[in-house]
């Protein structure tokens, strides 16, 4: 039997596409025997072809997207360009042909997912994204399917390598946050414009693309409560551990009985839970279902070969289904329209550091506020004198966002409140 040639384009040649096309022509010779047909790339579409010249066939370059969407014998489009424009026009007039789409895009897929898997269905097309949320770890796999059988009511991970290498330092190391942000500049982990990473963005982009599989809810971007690392400093990674805790930025997703949160800051953690252990530039995500209890899924979060690990993998599932004609069989799975709640509805516990007047009186001012604000105290620690303030940590227990940003905007027009120095909520301390 002639032996089957699926085709494939690539949109992008930069780390992920190099790592994908990479990938495919490592594992040329045994694709068919994995997937019943040889993986062929024929078309990659750059800006500059030059550029590449040295790395890819001549006649397989071209700089003209008509070459691509004109060529009836591609079967897969693989987008890893990055940004929303031209990925999205390129990928709806690639579907709305009949062909099939894989991409790394997290950007799109966390503000236009829906509409594209829809259009997917509609043409009976695959459309996969494993690579848009944590590179080489499976995690949209594992929740469209191996997971389905659950009621999965939280997601939490670390989905930021950037932003974990650098809080690692911080906390190893006892670097201060700039002193972390360039050594991560340094060694390749943070971008020339580390914006994304360290204001939440990127984490929280692959948070809401979780969430609305997980939930089975569109869930975008902007639903997404985002706040950075950039705040942290390394005497609040050294009061955490005098408590047992760490520091992570974590994106958290909940499906409670009020709707969903979505929320992506800085979290205090005990030592003793698993996304704790997670340092450097690896990438965890913890899953809690109703029939599989917890789940952790740990590794590379980015990088050419372990991105183009999920996409190739994704690549090889398309081809799989065309060998059985079942292609479209796993699509949008957003059912449900479950409410989405605002951050100031949810409820956390938190930890905070301000400088007060060392006078006798404050410490009672400032339980007081709290108080009005049904915010009970759990930890309440004085850790230095600063000329004539004091250094105070508190941690308080489970208290409702508004009434816990209320009660600091109280403690910022008091004159005996010199310095809220630092914010962070915390997730669980046992007992305490």
């Amino acid at each position: 039997m002639e032996q089957a040639v699926r085709k494939i384009a690539l949109l992008g040649m930069g780390t992920v596409g190099g790592g994908v096309y990479e990938i495919i022509e490592r594992q040329k010779e045994e694709m068919p025997f994995k997937i019943g047909a040889a993986l062929e790339v024929v078309k990659v579409l750059v800006r500059n072809k030059a550029k590449y010249a040295d790395r890819i066939p001549a006649e397989k370059l071209t700089d003209v997207w008509e070459d691509v969407i004109g060529d009836d014998s591609i079967d897969i489009v693989v987008e890893v360009m990055g940004g929303i424009e031209p990925a999205r026009t390129y990928i709806k007039a690639v579907l709305e042909k009949g062909k099939h789409v894989v991409t790394a895009n997290k950007d799109l897929m966390a503000m236009h997912g829906h509409e594209l898997l829809e259009l997917a269905g509609e043409h009976h097309c695959d459309l996969l994204f494993e690579a848009a949320v944590a590179g080489g770890i499976p995690i949209i796999r594992p929740l469209k399917q191996c997971l389905a059988g659950n009621n999965i009511t939280e997601i939490m991970g670390i989905i930021n390598g950037t932003t974990n290498f650098i809080l690692t330092k911080m906390k190893e190391d006892g670097m201060d946050f700039g002193e972390a942000l360039q050594l991560a500049t340094d060694l390749g982990y943070a971008e020339a414009d580390p914006t994304a990473d360290i204001e939440g963005y990127d984490a929280g982009r692959k948070l809401a693309i979780m969430a609305s599989i997980a939930f089975h809810t569109s869930v975008t971007f902007d639903d997404v409560f985002t706040e950075g690392i950039t705040k942290i400093t390394a005497k609040d990674m050294r009061y955490a551990k005098e408590m047992g805790c760490s520091i992570k930025l974590l994106g958290i997703a909940k499906n409670t009985e009020t709707g969903i949160e979505v929320k992506v800051h800085p979290t205090m953690i005990p030592e003793n839970h698993p996304l704790a252990a997670v340092n450097d530039s690896f990438n965890a995500v913890f899953v809690h279902g109703d029939a599989v209890d917890d789940a952790m899924f740990y590794g590379r979060g980015a990088g050419a070969l372990p991105t183009g690990s999920a996409v190739v993998g994704d690549i090889m599932d398309v081809a799989r289904n065309m060998l059985f004609n079942c292609n479209g069989r796993i699509g949008c799975s957003c059912y449900k329209n479950l409410p989405i709640k605002r951050i100031g509805d949810t409820t956390s516990r938190y930890y905070i550091r301000m400088r007060l007047e060392d006078r006798a009186g404050t410490l009672a001012a400032m339980a007081g506020v709290f108080a009005e604000n049904d915010a009970s105290i759990a930890i309440l620690l004085q850790k230095e004198t600063i000329e004539n303030d004091a250094e105070i940590v508190v941690v308080t227990h489970e208290v409702a966002e508004k009434k816990f940003m209320d009660a600091i905007k109280k403690f910022s027009s008091m004159e005996m409140v010199k310095e809220i120095s630092s914010i962070i909520r915390v997730y669980a301390l046992g007992n305490i």
